[in-house]
Formats: C-alpha cells, sequence, structure tokens
C-alpha cells in the first residue's frame, strides 16, 4: 500500500492544502535566492530536510518529463561537509541520489581541515559536529559561494526560531542574531559586502509534521534509517546512544539490540534514534502527532551541553 493511501487511512482529519501554500512560499525563496546571488549553492546531507529542499529545487528549476520524473539541473550545486563521522548508509544515499539527479556535488571533508591543522582535536574519538563551521567556511572561502541554502527550520530549537528567512552572515561567517535585516512584506534586503555571505531557509516556516506530511504527500525517498529498523544501542544519559565505532561501549555498559528510527539525522557521536515501529512515512506522521519534544531536544546530544549551544555555533558559523 502506497504512502498516501496510507496517510488518508491513518489520518483522515488532516487537512493537507496548506501544504501548496509552504510550498508555493519555498520556491519562491529558491528562486529570490537564484535572482540575487551569483554563487549560491544548496546545502545537502542525505538528511530528510536536505531531501525535501532538493525536491523543492527541482519544482521551481527544472521541468517535468513526460514519465513525471525532472529533467534539466539546478542552476547552483549541492554542498555537504561531511565530518568524516557520518553515517554510512547516509553518505551512500547521498551520492546515489545525487548520480540519479545528475547534480553537482561539493563535498568539504573535516578530515581536510585536520590535515591542514586549521581543526584540532582533542582526542580521536571528540565529536566533529562543531568543527563543521571551520569546514564550511574554507568551502564558502574556496568556492566563492556567496549565499547557502539551507533545510533549517524555527521549530527544531530556539536559536533557529531567532533566525530570519535570508540570514546574513559577516565576513568573518558569524551570524549576529541583533543585526538581522527585517523582512516585511516578503520584501529581503540581500545586499552584501565583499567577504559576506547568507544563510537562505526556504522552510523556516515549516514544522517536523509538515516535512513528513510532504514527504508522504511528495513520496520523496530517504535514507532507511528514518523508519523502524533493529539497531544495536546503549542508554546513556537519557537518550538511546547508537554502537558504533566512534561511539563504543563504555566500560559496564551493554548493548541493547532495539527497533528505532532516527528523528533527525546528524555525526554519529551526537545523533541518537528513537524506539519506534513506525516503518513508513505515514506511520511516522502518525507518531509525529503525539509528540511532545522536538527532533533535535529528543536525539541530539550537542544540544543538550548548555541551552545556548546551539547559539554559540551559530555564532561560529554553524549552519
Amino acid at each position: 500500500m502506497n504512502a498516501r493511501i496510507d496517510l488518508d487511512r491513518l489520518l483522515p482529519q488532516i487537512d493537507l492544502s496548506h501544504l501548496d501554500w509552504l510550498e508555493e512560499e519555498a520556491t519562491f525563496i529558491l528562486r529570490e535566492v537564484a535572482a540575487s546571488f551569483e554563487r549560491p549553492a544548496l546545502l545537502f546531507s542525505g538528511g530528510k530536510d536536505s531531501c525535501v529542499l532538493l525536491h523543492l529545487a527541482e519544482k521551481a528549476f527544472k521541468r517535468r518529463a513526460p514519465d513525471g520524473r525532472f529533467a534539466g539541473r539546478l542552476p547552483f550545486p549541492l554542498l555537504h561537509v561531511d565530518t568524516g563521522h557520518s553515517f554510512p548508509e547516509v553518505i551512500a544515499f547521498r551520492d546515489r541520489r545525487v548520480a540519479e539527479k545528475g547534480e553537482r556535488l561539493v563535498v568539504g571533508h573535516v578530515e581536510d581541515s585536520i590535515a591542514r591543522g586549521s581543526v584540532r582535536l582533542a582526542s580521536a574519538l571528540e565529536s566533529r559536529n562543531g568543527h563543521q563551521s571551520v569546514t564550511l567556511l574554507e568551502a564558502i572561502e574556496r568556492h566563492r559561494f556567496d549565499c547557502l541554502i539551507g533545510g533549517a527550520r524555527r521549530d527544531e530549537e530556539k536559536a533557529r526560531a531567532k533566525e530570519r528567512i535570508f540570514s546574513h552572515r559577516d565576513s568573518f561567517g558569524q551570524w549576529q542574531p541583533k543585526e538581522q535585516r527585517p523582512e516585511l512584506w516578503t520584501l529581503f534586503n540581500t545586499r552584501i559586502r565583499p567577504g559576506e555571505h547568507f544563510r537562505a531557509f526556504p522552510i523556516s516556516n515549516w514544522t517536523e509534521l509538515d516535512v513528513w506530511l510532504y514527504i508522504a504527500r511528495e513520496r520523496i525517498a530517504l535514507p532507511p534509517m528514518y523508519y523502524a529498523h533493529r539497531r544495536d544501542v546503549v542508554r546513556r544519559r537519557g537518550l538511546l546512544v547508537p554502537v558504533t565505532p566512534v561511539t563504543p561501549l563504555q566500560p559496564g555498559e551493554h548493548a541493547e539490540a532495539l527497533q528505532v528510527r532516527f528523528r533527525t539525522v546528524g555525526d554519529m557521536t551526537c545523533t541518537c534514534p528513537v524506539e519506534s515501529n513506525a516503518a513508513s512515512a505515514a506511520e511516522v506522521v502518525a507518531e509525529t502527532l503525539t509528540v511532545t519534544i522536538s527532533e533535535r531536544g529528543a536525539t541530539r546530544m550537542d544540544d543538550r551541553t548548555s541551552d545556548a549551544s546551539m547559539e554559540r555555533r551559530k555564532k561560529e558559523g554553524y549552519f
């Protein structure tokens, strides 16, 4: 049974017409980026939000072939910052998806930043998630990107709730929340000085539920780890930490094989799954209707270091 039929059966009370408005707003923003900047790039990690963003970009810039597929190429490349600790299945999905779409992918590797000495780790197993900012800013400088299109949403975390749709970054790549520009009547001030750039967030006004409703409606392919599967995990600090080479068991800990899925996917060192039996987008929608905590709050260890951890990372150049 396909995802749309499941959705109709499981959630007959939901009116999906608001997705058309959200889609229209997102495609408008994407076209504004293409019209306003010389060298934009779309952040694509293979995660669910970036998969939705890629689908929206195809709707905004490509034509539909008779078989229903998108034809042509986007007017900008895709960009991914790989920590070297990404989930292998997500990297495999990313590469397969880019090849299917025929797009250009630019990858910035934290490993290269470590080799250059611009990133220094305290230990081999230290989380590299926060160090992505350095590699990202290096990629921006190398390729002279003047706008990065990202899939961040305001409902994810309170620092992101402060974000404008067009978020100005200074010549150091830093975000200053008190210096963001007003966005009245969907008029955007995109002027930049040499060395500055913007981050644009076309799905800023979407919620996690909107994303999954759209995935179900549009039948957008995702890495399989977004759906229920068995995985070895260990309970640590109230989270289910996946047992991987970079998150090994600690003395006295015991692994459990549980049925889990990931609500968000990032670096293996800080991304945790939740227990779930949801095996389709429609079943994930049904689960999402009952959650009371955002996906980052429920599954990201890096956001639990302090109440201001995300805002601090954003000021340093994070996504």
